[in-house]
Order: structure tokens, then C-alpha cells, then sequence
């Protein structure tokens, strides 16, 4: 977190060619470009949905703000709330708010996870270094209430400390990295099983990212999570070249891969545009990045200003069109400064896509359609950069229409393009997608907690989730938590399709929107990777989202035995 400190004109903070704000900023310029087409290959999968640029820093002040089933249809995948015991008041606040300890249940029932960013037991930031005494009791004090909150899930980080290029008081607390060194030791000292994530620098830095890993790994204090910011104006297009210069120190100095996070990102004249969120979320998803958090600059609970006064803004639509991809995400490309993320759910036949980033009138092509037959169902709809503090009740359609299909591909125009907003081009066959609503989640797109996702020919849409082995505390317990939408209230019945090597009957717990877990069974299949449907089990949701937790342990769940791996789960009315 940063308070903010300045601000900038918001065309230039688009980071917009210089012909493009020209024409902007010049009184009577037309607006006409040249006309850019961003193309988009359904049969070119580059990852699977997972949300990973869907979640924020600060995002949840309370249990109840956001206000509980807001956030469901965004299904935000990753958090960075403040660590057990927080003090600090940011953004002229005037209370702490946000404790992961107490925030928990409000982002596990959307099927999120947090980080627990903890030098934010401070009041002041920049904070204020008192002394390795009262650090050190800081540490042991956090970690012992997150330890002894068994009951508490999908909390998966601790974050050691925030922005140190700017925070850490070398003069007081001495070098940076030695104060990782210290902290990270009396992290484990505890806590053990909980990743360690960082260093959280304010922006990449390509010598001091080096500098640290070097040390973090001849200490023996590598984080688990890898994290800096992105937050000035210019980087929206850059994460790719620090994404690069990351791996390849990883390689120079003989790292594993390491997962990595955004955990801020957007400056705070960008976090209201929907067309800079969508050029992020594009570099995420092509450079694989694990999680990107919006940055909080204003209040907190509002997701970096998805929502104000308990409803959306103009931006929360671009992110509830990203929690309806499903399936994988495909290879999108860009053109200009036209860019945006795509991706193809082959249960449904849904191609999605969303984009922003210039203006006039431009295209987006969709190839790899061969198999929707002649012609498509295109629908186009629209949202507006409504600020932070103005709600937008719904996106604007379009159109609606059916097109010919030819050589496999539809164009698809974005006439008068808004350069500040958000589209959304939804490609279906013309007599639309092959079932009404979702009934099959894939395992892979849903959030995966002490678990991993794998890949394998013989799993639809090529991933699994596997090694679900953990029974043990809140922090070591392994389940899969699915977001799953219906239309109506009532009963439904759930078939897990799974796969079972083992020489005998495996079992998980099932529960459903926080309540009490039954045993799913699933027989041998004779095989790894030889994947069958479970028995059906009875369940009676509410019309909307529902959280949906498959679990090798739990709280309230000691059960589980043997192993098996999840592909997929199908949910019908009974």
C-alpha cells in the first residue's frame, strides 16, 4: 500500500501513443484511428481460467463490506488483507479494518485466498521502525494468533514486509536484507507450513531483485511467492519485459521457478479506467503470472473501487465478464493500443473476450470457429470509466447478432470506440451455448488450496487437479473450492468426475456455502489419469452463486482417506 501522493492527468496515465492523445487533447481533433483488429484464436489455449489479475489489496474491510454475494460473481481469486492485529490507518481511515483473521470468512465464502501482509501491524506509513525487541514480538504475536486460528482457511502467505525500497529504515533496523534474513526465521520459528511471500518491492527493480534472491538463496530464505508492484503510469504494457528479466535471474543463479504476484497494481489514476484494467489483466494472463492484486489508494472494501455504497461501478463489469471465462484462456493479439484476454469454455461453446485501449472504429477477429458450424451469435456489450464513486447498475449492450462464419473466423466491429472503457465480444453458435447455464466446473479453474494443478491428455480440457494429500490444520488441509451459478433455488445433484490409482475406495468431504461436510466416495479406477464419474450426491443450493468445497480434511472435517484426483465436477437439477 501506498497513500497517494500525486496526481496525473488521466490520458496521459493511459500511457496512449502520442498520436492518440494528441488527438485527444487537441480542441475539435477528430477522433478517427486507423483501425486496429485484435485477434483472437479459440484454438490456441495459452492457460487455464483462473482469475489471476481478480482480487485486491485491502479489498475486504469486514465481514460484511463488501456486502456479502457482491463479489461472488467476480470469482476473485487472491487478497492481500493486513495480518492479525492490524493498526494501520490507511488512506485517511480513521479505524484499522481488514484483519485477515477477521476478514476470512468473508473472502473464503467467495472461494478466495489472502495474503497477510504484516508490517501493516504499524499505524503510519511510511511505517515506523521502533526496534528489533518490538518487531521480533510483533512476529511471534501475528504468527501465534494465525496458528491458533485452526478453524480459519484459505489464507496462504505471510507477506514479511511491504515496499522495502521505500519503508525499510536501513539507518534504525539495519540492511534490508539481512531484516529479511531475521524476519523470515522467526516466521518458521512457528509457522512452518504457511508460504512466505515477497520482497514487495514498490516497482521492478532488476539489480535489487537480483541482490535479493542471491542472498534470500545462499541464507536459505527464498520466498515461496515472488512479489513486486506495478503501479506507475507507464507499466500496464511492461509486465512482460519484468516478468523476462525475473526468470532469467531465476536462471542465472540457479532458482526454481517461483510462483509470481502483483499484489498492487494500477496507479491511482488508472485503478478507474477499465480499458488500463484490461491491458493488465492481458499481460497477466500471456506471462503467466500466478496473482495480481488491485491497488489500494482510496478506501478499503471497495476492490480498488469495483463497488461504492454497496454496488458496482463502471469497472466491476470487466471484472464480472473475467469471472465468467471458464475453460482456458486463449493466445490473444494485440494491435496498437487495442489489447485484451479471451477464453473458450468447450463444455458451453462460449467464446469470450474482453478489451479496451484506443478509440475509433476497430475490430476484433475471432479464429478457430470451425466447429460452431455456419454461423455465430455475437454479442457485444460496454462499459463506461464511471470514476470510483458513481455506480453503474448494469453494462450496456451493443448489439446482438447472428453472423456468417467464414474460413473458421468471425470480425467482429467496435465502432466509436471509448478509449476509457471496457468491451466485451461473447462468441456462441447461432442457436447459442450448448446448455443454458454452467453445469461442468473444471477442476483446474477453480481455486486450489495445498494442492496442484497438473495436466494430462486424458482429463477434459487437459487439467486436473491432483496430490490433494493434505489432513491436517487450517493451513496444511487440501480441498478445491468451486463457484458454481445456478438459475433457481432447489435441488441438484453433484457427479464429480475423478481418478482413483489406489487398490482401494478413496473418500473427501463435500460441503457447500459453509455448511456441514458429507463423504463423497470414489471406487478405484484402475489406474492414475484413468478418470470416472463419482456416485451422484444430493445437494440443495440457492439460485445464484453457491461455493462448492471438495476437501482431504477441513475444519469440521476430519474424514478423508486414500487419495484421488479431481477433473471436473458436474452440477444438474435432480
Amino acid at each position: 500500500m501506498r497513500k497517494t501522493k500525486k496526481t496525473m492527468g488521466a490520458v496521459l496515465a493511459l500511457g496512449l501513443s502520442a498520436a492518440v492523445v494528441a488527438a485527444l487533447v487537441t480542441p475539435g481533433a477528430t477522433a478517427s484511428a486507423a483501425g486496429n483488429t485484435l485477434v483472437v484464436d479459440a484454438s490456441s489455449s495459452i492457460r487455464p481460467v483462473t482469475h489471476v489479475g481478480a482480487g485486491g489489496l485491502y479489498a475486504v474491510s469486514s465481514t460484511t463490506e463488501p456486502a456479502p454475494g457482491l463479489l461472488t460473481p467476480l470469482r476473485l481469486k487472491q487478497h492481500t488483507q493486513p495480518a492479525p492485529g492490524v493498526q494501520q490507518l490507511g488512506n485517511g481511515a480513521t479505524v484499522p479494518s481488514g484483519d485477515v483473521l477477521v476478514t476470512a470468512p468473508a473472502f473464503t465464502r467467495d472461494g478466495a485466498q489472502s495474503y497477510a501482509r504484516m508490517p501493516d501491524v504499524y499505524p503510519d506509513f511510511p511505517y515506523r521502525w521502533i526496534s528489533w525487541a518490538d518487531w521480533t514480538q510483533k512476529i511471534d504475536t501475528m504468527v501465534k494468533a494465525r496458528v491458533d486460528a485452526t478453524g480459519t482457511t484459505n489464507i496462504n502467505g505471510w507477506e514479511l514486509w511491504n515496499e522495502p525500497d521505500g519503508t525499510w529504515d536501513t539507518a534504525k533496523a539495519g540492511p534490508f536484507l539481512d531484516g529479511w534474513t531475521r524476519t523470515y526465521r522467526q516466521v518458521k520459528l512457528q509457522d512452518t507450513t504457511t508460504p512466505i511471500v515477497g520482497p514487495s518491492y514498490s516497482r521492478y527493480y532488476p539489480d535489487l531483485m537480483r541482490d535479493f534472491m542471491a542472498r534470500a538463496k545462499a541464507d536459505g530464505t527464498l520466498p515461496d511467492v515472488v512479489v513486486w508492484h506495478e503501479l506507475e503510469d507507464e507499466t500496464y504494457n511492461t509486465v512482460d519485459e519484468h516478468v523476462a528479466d525475473y526468470r532469467a535471474i531465476e536462471r542465472s543463479l540457479g532458482i526454481s521457478p517461483r510462483p509470481i504476484s502483483i499484489n498492487e497494481y494500477g496507479s491511482p489514476s488508472q485503478v478507474d479506467t477499465p480499458s488500463v484494467a484490461a491491458h493488465y489483466i492481458a499481460q497477466f494472463e500471456r506471462t503467466g503470472i500466478n496473482d495480481a492484486e488491485r491497488a489500494y489508494w482510496y478506501e478499503s472494501g471497495t476492490v480498488g473501487g469495483l463497488v461504492w455504497n454497496g454496488a458496482p461501478t463502471g469497472s466491476y463489469w470487466l471484472y464480472k465478464w473475467y469471472g465468467e471465462m471458464a475453460g482456458n484462456m486463449l493466445a490473444v493479439t494485440p494491435s496498437g493500443d487495442l489489447d485484451g484476454f479471451a477464453s473458450y469454455d468447450s463444455t458451453r461453446k462460449i467464446v469470450n473476450v474482453a478489451l479496451g485501449g484506443t478509440f475509433g472504429d476497430n475490430a476484433v477477429q475471432v479464429r478457430g470457429l470451425a466447429s460452431f458450424g455456419a454461423q455465430a451469435k455475437v454479442t457485444v456489450n460496454y462499459t463506461p470509466r464511471s470514476g470510483r464513486m458513481t455506480n453503474v447498475s448494469a453494462p450496456t449492450q451493443i448489439s446482438s447478432t447472428t453472423v456468417s462464419i467464414v474460413d473458421g473466423a468471425v470480425t467482429v466491429p467496435i465502432t466509436n470506440q471509448d478509449y476509457l472503457g471496457a468491451y466485451q465480444v461473447v462468441v456462441t453458435p447461432a442457436a447459442g451455448p450448448t446448455t443454458s447455464y454452467q453445469q461442468v466446473y473444471e477442476a483446474e479453474n477453480a481455486t486450489v488450496v495445498n494442492a496442484q494443478r497438473l495436466s494430462s491428455a486424458t482429463a477434459s480440457n487437459g487439467g486436473y487437479v491432483g496430490r490433494i494429500d493434505g489432513l491436517g490444520d487450517g493451513r496444511s488441509n487440501s480441498f478445491v473450492d468451486f463457484v458454481v451459478e445456478v438459475p433457481t433455488a432447489g435441488a441438484y445433484s453433484l457427479t464429480t468426475r475423478y481418478a482413483n490409482g489406489g487398490a482401494a475406495t478413496s473418500t473427501q468431504g463435500l460441503a457447500y456455502n459453509g455448511g456441514a461436510f458429507s463423504t463423497v466416495s470414489y471406487p478405484t479406477t484402475g489406474g492414475w489419469g484413468r478418470f470416472a464419474d463419482s456416485a451422484a450426491a444430493p445437494l440443495t443450493l440457492k439460485a445464484g452463486y453457491n461455493v462448492i468445497r471438495l476437501a482431504k480434511g477441513s475444519p469440521n472435517y476430519a474424514g478423508g482417506s486414500g487419495f484421488a484426483e479431481i477433473d471436473s465436477i458436474t452440477v444438474r437439477p435432480r
